[in-house]
């Protein structure tokens, strides 16, 4: 059910930008657009940077890694919009323990992140751009409530789904090569039913298909 959620979602995101890509297709062939920019088709990048999640009024810190799958097209000369999915995962996870004032303490930790956004962009020159997204995310997630003596009273393993929102800056470094190469650096909030959230800083290298 989780996985057909965010196929569905992922599918709405294509469909909103592949009118786009039919309609900015360059007649002559040519791999860059008639303003120059190179933001345009399939796009492939890994990501890295720092996670927080947060539950139960605390946070943790962790070193994350994950990978994006897009496309984009242009509307005119200066604007870009288009559909990704991406993955998350803060190494083993990231967890919060919080202390209970009668005794107890929740032990809260998140997994990997599946999302599925759309962004739209405004090209400051044919190379750089500024974009936003949003789009729906599903995590997994563990709670646990331990006794005074380490005896766990209640265990739950699930998925939770939320929403994301973020926006950043991309640079195309090579926008003439055979694969046009570019980088970006993000911030992305994500927000799980069950009060708890993440937010991840991270930059990212990837290559474009024409």
């Amino acid at each position: 059910m989780k996985l057909s959620a965010l196929t569905l979602a992922a599918v709405a995101a294509a469909g909103i930008a592949q009118p786009v890509l039919a309609q900015d297709a360059t007649p002559t062939g040519t791999e860059v657009a008639a303003n120059g920019t190179g933001f345009r088709g399939i796009r492939v990048e890994g990501n890295i940077g720092g996670d927080r999640f947060q539950s139960q009024g605390n946070h943790n810190d962790k070193f994350g890694y994950g990978g994006t799958v897009g496309f984009d097209g242009t509307i005119g000369e200066r604007i870009v919009i288009g559909a990704e999915g991406s993955f998350w995962k803060p190494g083993s996870g990231n967890e919060n323990t919080t202390a209970l004032a009668d005794g107890n303490s929740i032990d809260h930790k998140a997994f990997e992140e599946w999302g599925a956004a759309v962004r739209a962009g405004y090209l400051v020159t044919p190379q750089f751009l500024v974009f936003g997204k949003a789009g729906y995310v599903n995590g997994e997630q563990r709670k646990r409530i331990e006794g005074p003596a380490g005896n766990t009273l209640v265990y739950d393993h699930y998925r939770a789904d939320g929403y994301q929102v973020g926006g950043g800056v991309e640079y195309t470094v090579m926008p003439q090569g055979a694969l046009p190469v570019y980088v970006n650096a993000q911030y992305v909030y994500s927000n799980y039913h069950g009060n708890t959230g993440r937010q991840r800083v991270m930059a990212g290298v990837g290559v474009r298909f024409k």
